[in-house]
């Protein structure tokens, strides 16, 4: 069992012991903190919160728990039952609403679920806001639940996804005539998830009529690991080829996060989704763009050629959108495949991601595979080292940025060493101890290589 308490969120393995898996007692705890530092912060005691969830089998045992918790807090609940997590973070800033809580463990296996926390504006909360609901959670003493003449009231509305369906439509980049016209031929993968509802629909209101669904019943049977990595899709990648399709999209459980299935059968890399879509924004407006220090260098390149400027914030949504917002970035997000477009909303969306990608497809008048080999060629390397517990993990970073002085160094979020054509970014767990590396090169040997002379350096280190 696990249960992973973070600023984002609380996230667990369902069943178990309190305090060792996601139970019903973490979830009335947690839930309740997080309605009382709203309560705080707001200095008012009638609260509205949006809630909603995506279609794993735990979904309707938490929701039930979470709902019936701020009710008891005296916090009204708009219900939108199986949902995204993109559309309740819209659904809160259109029912004006004071929180929210997305009941999702994103790509997680099918024994995960968690709780996700929202602010008023529909974004995930600060670390520092998530410091104070985990220390309100662990303190029940301070939680102050309500008189029987004020419980809060709870109200049903199913209508979300196609209200966020309606405001992607408006948005002038989309171009559903574009689409139209070109009589796309699309397979969906939705994992059995609530992507599964809503994909579909996006893709008939812009108006493709031929779509192929893969695992759209959300039961929450994933049928792969829900995470959208090349080595999960083997089954849509022969299902576009099968049907003679221009393209495959694939969506995590709670649909914030789009990987592309070329005509091909190859996979447009999740790294490029952000590379893609933003190609399309800056060439119609000038502007700055944003992903976090583990996301592909290809966007910055795209970028610069466009005349705008690159940042790149520590990872986490939350950093990402910050630095966006500071920077007036016109699209950012995160090399996973979470593509950020503020003039929607502050928050991952595949479905914007589907609806923006498809009209830069229409327009360029090419295949996905051609579509993809327009951008630069990087590939991305993964890895991780184990360490004994009693390790100084920042003391064995500190060694390799010393090492590395004369290369260009970022530390906000573990080290970021930037060679000419490379890159190397090191970051400690704060679960376990262990260092994650990403490596990025022109090549898939080259960034390999590079991964392994650092862990050979880290190895040095650690027996000096």
């Amino acid at each position: 069992m696990a249960l992973i308490k973070s600023i984002s969120g609380i996230r667990g393995t369902i069943g178990g012991v309190a305090d060792q898996g996601l139970t019903p007692i973490d979830v009335v705890k947690f839930t309740s903190g997080f309605a009382m530092f709203i309560k705080q912060k707001q200095k008012k005691d009638n609260l509205t919160f949006v809630i909603g969830r995506d279609a794993r089998i735990s979904g309707e045992m938490v929701n039930h728990l979470a709902v019936g918790t701020l009710l008891g807090m005296g916090v009204n609940v708009i219900d939108t039952g199986l949902s995204t997590t993109p559309t309740v973070e819209m659904a809160v800033t259109m029912s004006n609403a004071d929180g929210g809580i997305i009941l999702t463990a994103s790509h997680n296996p099918k024994e995960w679920n968690a709780l996700k926390l929202l602010n008023e504006k529909g974004e995930f909360i600060s670390a520092k806001d998530g410091e104070e609901v985990l220390r309100l959670g662990e303190n029940p003493s301070e939680i102050q639940f309500s008189e029987v003449d004020k419980l809060g009231t709870y109200s049903q509305d199913s209508t979300f996804i196609k209200k966020h369906i309606d405001e992607i439509l408006k948005l002038p980049l989309v171009d559903v005539d574009a689409i139209k016209n070109a009589n796309f031929r699309v397979v969906v993968d939705a994992v059995n998830s609530t992507g599964g509802i809503a994909v579909p629909e996006l893709l008939k209101t812009l108006g493709v009529s031929q779509i192929t669904e893969l695992f759209c019943t959300p039961n929450g049977q994933f049928p792969h690991n829900p995470e959208p990595l090349p080595e999960h899709l083997n089954d849509i990648i022969k299902t576009v080829v099968k049907e003679k399709s221009d393209v495959g999209f694939v969506v995590d459980p709670d649909v914030d996060r789009l990987a592309i299935v070329c005509e091909d059968g190859t996979c447009f890399g999740e790294e490029y989704t952000l590379v893609a879509i933003a190609d399309y924004i800056l060439q119609h407006k000038k502007g700055n763009t944003v992903s976090n220090l583990s996301s592909t260098r290809a966007l910055r390149d795209v970028t610069e050629k466009h005349g705008g400027q690159y940042f790149a914030s520590a990872v986490g949504e939350v950093n990402v959108v910050e630095m966006m917002k500071t920077h007036h970035a016109v699209i950012g997000g995160e090399g996973n495949g979470g593509v950020i477009y503020p003039e929607l909303h502050y928050g991952r969306d595949a479905l914007v991601a589907i609806a923006l990608f498809l009209s830069h497809l229409a327009k360029s008048g090419k295949t996905c595979s051609q579509l993809r080999f327009d951008y630069p060629n990087y590939f991305i390397s993964k890895n991780k080292i184990e360490l004994e517990t009693s390790m100084n993990v920042d003391a064995i970073l500190e060694a390799v940025k010393e090492k590395y002085k004369n290369e260009k160094i970022n530390t906000i979020d573990g080290v970021k060493i930037d060679f000419a054509d490379e890159w190397v970014h090191l970051r400690k767990s704060n679960t376990e101890p262990i260092i994650r590396i990403y490596s990025e090169s022109r090549t898939e040997a080259a960034a390999e290589h590079l991964a392994k002379k650092i862990m050979q350096d880290i190895q040095e280190i650690i027996n000096h």
